[in-house]
């Protein structure tokens, strides 16, 4: 019995010790110059600073963060965290800054935000899917030209400086470079660098050539008219991780019948990062031909992997990259995938 109620005590001590831990503020340790000790002092709570780290004699003292700063966690620092400048064009204030939170803002309804800009959203355009926006498949073709097939570790703050026309912030930069692979980031650079300078001459040839090329693409892939068991059969012959068939029921019946296979392969290509949706295509095109697939379906798809990797899209790099960034990007040489 005396054992049992040993037992039962130490498991409460046990207890109590794990409850205290979670209740009182964290720790970290510090070191005390007066007593040459090591000390476990207090952090300081949301919404202050450290002011002063404890001692042998006193308890940490946080003070409050000043107007316009805040800071969100327990922490250790001596400053408060700026909030972020009033909200941009298209979006609305959902939270105020406050000491304890950032100014969190939102774009308003009909719009979604990519990296700084609310764009708004379409029923089911060519190369965006419901879940997140992607680029088509003529802005992926083109820009697969202006990978190299080495990246350099200043590859993108070369492109960043050699780019024409309105800049890309640093701060869009380094969300880039957190949020995407090395190849994938030049894709979203591009793509960011193609919207904010949509109103000059020199992008917006480049995006009537875009634009020729995507209606292309809608010809070759847009009157198929593929089944639901079509569809299934030839996102499932796709390598790399899979569209699950809830993703393609819903197309199906959210899309238009010239718009659904597109919409899929966007899908596809947001699953599985960096991949070519081109060479993806060309290896589903390997697995049809054994399975009965269509004639016509499959002599479509061949016209567009012909046309995605075409003298047309090597054309659109040239007046990019060989005629308006000039000699330094040049010199990375630049290859042709």
């Amino acid at each position: 019995m005396n054992k049992l109620l040993c037992c039962a005590l130490v498991f409460l001590d046990i207890s109590i010790k794990w409850t205290t831990q979670d209740t009182f503020p964290p720790k970290y340790l510090h070191y005390d110059p007066e007593s040459s000790r090591q000390l476990m002092c207090d952090k300081c709570p949301p919404g202050t600073f450290l002011k002063q780290p404890c001692t042998a004699r006193r308890k940490t003292v946080c003070a409050p963060c000043p107007e316009h700063y805040y800071t969100d966690t327990w922490h250790t620092s001596d400053e408060c965290l700026y909030c972020s400048p009033v909200c941009k064009e298209l979006q609305y204030v959902k939270q105020e800054c406050s000491r304890t939170h950032n100014r969190v803002c939102e774009c308003e309804e009909g719009r979604y935000l990519e990296l700084e800009f609310c764009l708004k959203h379409r029923s089911c355009p060519p190369g965006f899917g419901v879940l997140h926006p992607d680029m088509t498949l003529c802005e992926e073709a083109f820009f697969r030209f202006a990978v190299p097939t080495k990246l350099t570790p200043n590859w993108l703050s070369v492109l960043v400086d050699n780019l024409p026309g309105t800049k890309v912030n640093a701060e869009s930069v380094e969300r880039i470079k957190q949020r995407h692979n090395s190849r994938e980031q030049t894709f979203q650079l591009l793509k960011l660098w193609k919207h904010q300078n949509k109103d000059q001459d020199m992008v917006k040839k480049i995006i009537q050539d875009i634009d020729l090329c995507e209606n292309s693409v809608r010809k070759h892939i847009g009157h198929m008219n593929l089944t639901f068991e079509q569809l299934l059969k030839l996102m499932e012959s796709l390598p790399g991780k899979k569209v699950t068939t809830e993703d393609i029921e819903k197309t199906v019946k959210t899309c238009k019948s010239s718009e659904q296979l597109l919409k899929l392969l966007s899908l596809w290509r947001i699953k599985n990062g960096d991949q070519d949706t081109r060479k993806g295509l060309l290896h589903a095109l390997k697995h049809l031909k054994t399975s009965h697939f269509p004639k016509t379906v499959m002599q479509s798809l061949k016209k567009t992997i012909r046309f995605l990797h075409s003298f047309t899209m090597y054309r659109l790099y040239r007046k990019l990259f060989l005629e308006m960034i000039g000699n330094q990007v040049q010199s990375l040489k630049i290859s042709c995938l």
